[in-house]
Formats: structure tokens, C-alpha cells, sequence
């Protein structure tokens, strides 16, 4: 226990009671112990095997929950120890109500052999029948090696300490880069890593209070189960406020960035944002405000990297997290300034039809309220894959800078009048003029309302107001779908 602390690391007790409410939490199964008489572990029958399990509240919100104990067998993950999580797992299901797990120990345990890979099966196939039903946060403040991992990843939040969370499919001493020293286990596994590599952490705690923070503000935005509906939150903030400052954010040249979370923020309430995944794909952002009280997720393009493509890891992460609002009932409000998806040979060999496959797909199957704001460039496929009106979005509006078209007005006409330009004694100038036209006849927002692609062009700083009573009337929205066991997503 000792060691522990002087690492800067709490113990599996101490972390329970920093995550939960002061004398709520109530102990499951404290007196389980291994099975195992081989290599006299019978002398060691520590009570626990390794893992605290129970039900406790945080900030009033029953959840169950689990912690374990790097001072048993280094954490490692026995036949019991994972029997224990899995039945807290099962009785989370069951009470539908969250699940929270703290992270901390070295994979499977090899003195249990193949019966701690069994209790490990089993704690997987229970994780897998929460997901979707209920929310999962895991909090990864040590080294989490092999299968455990796998468990990990389950989860619909994974936040990962910066200092000690540690993630590896496989241990460091069998990956050549770290055997060999050329990569240290933080560079291969830890936090940063995970945060900006990988994709697999959503948020990085600098220590284990902020870690315990962040699981009582995501679980702020989360319903109990995938019946009820997220909590409202009483604000402070009118819901017919004016965005004065969304006027003059998006710059006369179109070519030219701005910061989109500047529009999430100036159109949420109290202007409180909470991204998730911030180093991963930055090109596009995602993360929970509210809207009047009501979580909404947020989905928005970034002009200021990549100058806003779509590309494989954007799509990915966007199709995840739309996938996760829907699960639980929370609306999708989309930002869209897109020219497009990421041309080149590294994403088309890379599968950028199939990834972007996910995220128009993710958009077509959510039966929650979907809300989208196209602030400029609105183009070809990336225009349908960002919860176009033909995917059954609910609400469209765009402000007078749209332009929702095929492809930019300079490549269209460099295609559609290619002799004419050859032809031409002035080509910049023909150019110039056969630009307007296009612009004219197909860049326009009216155009696309005209077809009832639109539901309105809005001004800028009306943009809070009109999502508002958008979602208002759209709280009650039930959608029909087709009877089926479930859709073949293009993983």
C-alpha cells in the first residue's frame, strides 16, 4: 500500500471514496476469495481477490462500480476477480443504472491459467450485453495489459490518468520497440498516446480527483438507462438570447479558417462545452452542452485543421459518438462546414469509402432529434455524410454564408466548362464570370431551400434561439424503423 501511495497513486479504497458520495457506497462480494491451490497460493487467500465491487451515488446518481487493487497480485485479473466484476456488471444491467470501473491491474492472472481467461470471457460477454443499455466510464490510473484492455475498450467513456494510465494490448516486454528501449511503456500505452494516437481515451485526468471530476460531469449529461431520458439541468441562460457574436465569425474570404468552437460555445448554454476525444482527429469536433437545459451532443466540422475534410479517423470518431447519443436519447446538433473528404492515396487506400460509410450510416440509423446548422461550405458526399435533410435530419437551417453545392464553384467550373476556358482569349476572366454564375445558380443557401433541402437561411445570431424551439418541440419525436434483428454497419 506503501508503494502505491509513494507512486502518487491511490489505493482501490481511497479511489472508491473520491468517486462517490461520502458514506454511500455499499461493498459487494468482500469476502470472495481465489480458487486456486496451485503454487501454494492457497497460503494466500486474500479476501477480495484483487477487486472492489458495490453500488454507491455520485452527486445523488445511484451507480455501481468497481476498483482494483494493484496491491493484490499486482491487479492481475484471476478467475474470481473477474466473476466479481462481471456480477456487478449483471446487477447494473439489471437495476439500470451506470457502471463506472477504476482500471489498475497487469491483465490475466498466469498463475490461474486458462480459468481466469474463462471468468474473463464471461465478464466480456456481460459488458457487452450493458453496452447500449446502460452507460460505461472507465477510468484507466494504472497499467491495464491483454484482455483487460479488450474491457476496456468496451466502455463508452474511457478517460486515462496522464501520469500512470497505461494501455496495452499486448505487454510492452513482447513489443520489440520497448523491449529493445527504443519506445518507453508511456510512449507506447499511455495517455497521450491513447488521447491522440489511438482514439481509445476520450479525456486525459492530470491526477485521480480530476479523473474522478470528469466521470461526475459525463455522467451530468447521461441518462440512468437507454429508456430514460439525460437530466435536465435548470440554466441560468435565456433561451431567446441573441448570438451577436456569430455575425462576423465566418471570414468574407472562403478560404480562410475560423474556430468553430467559438460557434458551439456562443450558441450553448452559458457557453459550457465539453469536448471528448480533443487530440484525436481534430478536424472534427465532439462533445455534450446543453440546450435549455437538455444535453444535446455535438457533432461540428473544424475549418482550422484540415480546413474542415472529412477524413478516416473523423468519420470514425464522429460515427462512435453519434452512435452513442443515440443509444441514449440524446439530440444530435450538427455544425457543418465541409468542402469535402480528404483526397489522396493514404485514405483511399486506407478504406476512407468504408469509414465514411460509418458516419453517414451512424446519421441514417439515429432515431433521436437531429439539428443542423450549416455556418459555410457545405460539399458533395461530406455535405450528405453531416446529417443532410435526405438522411431524415429533423431540422435544417443554414446562415447566409451556406453553400451547399457538389463541389466548390472553381472546380465545377473547370470541369463542366473546360473547352471554353481552353478557348477563351481571357481564361481568368471567363473564369471570374462563369464562377459567379455557378455560385449564383447552385452556391446559394435559397437553392437548396427553395427544394425544401432547408428549412429556413437564418441569420447567425438567431442561430441559439431557433435550436431552441426546435428542440423543444422535437423532445417527443418517436421514429419508426423497419423490423430487424439490427443494421450491418461497414465496420
Amino acid at each position: 500500500m506503501d508503494s502505491i501511495r509513494e507512486s502518487g497513486r491511490g489505493t482501490a479504497r481511497e479511489r472508491m471514496s473520491a468517486l462517490l458520495d461520502e458514506g454511500s457506497f455499499v461493498e459487494v462480494d468482500t469476502f470472495v476469495t481465489h480458487r486456486n491451490h496451485d503454487f501454494n497460493l492457497h497460503m494466500h487467500p486474500i479476501e477480495g481477490d484483487g477487486v472492489i465491487c458495490g453500488h454507491g451515488t455520485v452527486d445523488g446518481r445511484r451507480i455501481f462500480c468497481f476498483s482494483q487493487d494493484f496491491s493484490v497480485f499486482g491487479g492481475s485479473m484471476g478467475e474470481m476477480h473477474a466473476l466479481k466484476i462481471g456480477k456487478v456488471a449483471e446487477m447494473a444491467e439489471r437495476a439500470r443504472i451506470p457502471l463506472v470501473g477504476i482500471w489498475d491491474g497487469g491483465g490475466q492472472r498466469a498463475h490461474d491459467g486458462v480459468h481466469s481467461l474463462a471468468g474473463t470471457g464471461e465478464l466480456l460477454d456481460r459488458l457487452i450485453a450493458c453496452s447500449g443499455r446502460i452507460p460505461m466510464i472507465s477510468l484507466v490510473l494504472g497499467p491495464v495489459v491483454g484482455v483487460s484492455a479488450l474491457a476496456v475498450g468496451i466502455s463508452d467513456f474511457v478517460v486515462l490518468g496522464r501520469e500512470h494510465g497505461q494501455l496495452f494490448l499486448s505487454s510492452p516486454l513482447e513489443t520489440e520497440e520497448s523491449a529493445s528501449g527504443e519506445l518507453t511503456p508511456g510512449e507506447l500505452g499511455g495517455a497521450d498516446l491513447h488521447a491522440s494516437r489511438s482514439g481509445i481515451a476520450c479525456q486525459i485526468a492530470e491526477d485521480e480527483d480530476d479523473a474522478m471530476s470528469i466521470v461526475s460531469e459525463l455522467l451530468s449529461f447521461l441518462p440512468d438507462h437507454c429508456l430514460a431520458e439525460p437530466p435536465l439541468v435548470e440554466t441560468g441562460d435565456d433561451p431567446e438570447r441573441l448570438c451577436d457574436e456569430l455575425t462576423s465569425i465566418v471570414p468574407d474570404d472562403p478560404n480562410r479558417p475560423y474556430d468553430m468552437v467559438k460557434v458551439i460555445e456562443e450558441t450553448v448554454d452559458d457557453g459550457h462545452f465539453v469536448e471528448l476525444f480533443e487530440y484525436y482527429a481534430d478536424n472534427i469536433i465532439v462533445g455534450f452542452s446543453r440546450l435549455e437545459g437538455t444535453t444535446v451532443g455535438i457533432v461540428a466540422n473544424q475549418p482550422k485543421v484540415l480546413a474542415g475534410c472529412l477524413d478516416i479517423d473523423a468519420s470514425v470518431k464522429a460515427a462512435r459518438f453519434i452512435r452513442t447519443c443515440d443509444c441514449f436519447n440524446i439530440p444530435l446538433l450538427t455544425f457543418v462546414d465541409v468542402p469535402g473528404f480528404l483526397p489522396g492515396t493514404v485514405q483511399e487506400w486506407g478504406g476512407i469509402i468504408r469509414h465514411g460509410a460509418k458516419l453517414l450510416f451512424a446519421y441514417a440509423e439515429a432515431t433521436v432529434p437531429k439539428m443542423t446548422v450549416v455556418t459555410r461550405k457545405a460539399y458533395g458526399g461530406a455535405y450528405l455524410a453531416m446529417s443532410c435533410k435526405h438522411l431524415r435530419s429533423d431540422y435544417n437551417v443554414a446562415w447566409p454564408t451556406g453553400e451547399l453545392a457538389v463541389m466548390g464553384a472553381e472546380g465545377a467550373v473547370k470541369i463542366i466548362h473546360r473547352r471554353e476556358l481552353e478557348a477563351s482569349e481571357d481564361p481568368a476572366g471567363t473564369q471570374r464570370e462563369l464562377v459567379a454564375d455557378y455560385k449564383h445558380k447552385f452556391g446559394d443557401p435559397y437553392v437548396a431551400a427553395k427544394h425544401g433541402w432547408l428549412d429556413d437561411v437564418i441569420e447567425p445570431q438567431e442561430t441559439r434561439l431557433r435550436l431552441v424551439r426546435a428542440l423543444r418541440l422535437l423532445r417527443s419525436k418517436r421514429e419508426w424503423t423497419p423490423p430487424k434483428k439490427h443494421g450491418n454497419i461497414p465496420l
